[in-house]
């Protein structure tokens, strides 16, 4: 836990500054509101549009399913310590059809058998990413046997922009 509960730069307040206007408007578009997260990113135009393009791609552009890909995220989030990102994706997680049980199951420091052997490929490459940067060659030859060229480069970039998104909300300190 952080000494200090306040986020480390202003969250701008959507609609106080008119060169913002459509960066804002995308971000509403996508995501139907302006969250904490990117109300610390409208800080620099230029980088709330270029992650509000990337993640949306992430999130809703690519052939990862919604449930591994809910689960990756979670995961990321546990292991970086970003509650803020974890507690924001439960309601997503739920909506994809995670279960409780694995939401739960997630959190733990090894990963219990309630999952199956696809989530739990996934989720190794995803803690190997996530902690060690390097990711053995026996996991990386399981996953490009499962999965095609693009579907890995989904999941990979998945694990990837998560972990930019927890790290930046852990660094600025945005719990809320």
């Amino acid at each position: 836990m952080m000494a200090t509960d306040t986020v480390r730069v202003p969250l701008v307040e959507p609609g106080t500054r008119p060169e913002l206007k459509p960066v804002e408007d995308r971000i509403m578009l996508e995501r139907g509101r302006i969250s904490p997260l990117y109300r610390v990113l409208l800080n620099s135009a230029p980088i709330a549009q270029g992650w509000e393009s990337m993640l949306t791609a992430v999130r809703n552009r690519t052939g990862v399913p919604a449930d591994l890909r809910e689960l990756i995220i979670l995961r990321v989030a546990v292991l970086n310590r970003a509650s803020f990102e974890f507690d924001a994706h439960i309601p997503h997680a739920q909506r994809a059809g995670v279960s409780q049980l694995k939401i739960a199951a997630v959190r733990e420091l090894e990963l219990p058998s309630v999952f199956d052997e696809t989530e739990r490929l996934v989720l190794s490459l995803t803690d190997h990413m996530t902690r060690d940067v390097e990711v053995p060659e026996a996991v990386m030859e399981r996953v490009t046997q499962r999965y095609s060229p693009a579907e890995v480069v989904e999941i990979v970039a998945t694990v990837a922009a998560y972990n930019m998104v927890s790290r930046f909300l852990v660094a600025l300190n945005v719990v809320h």
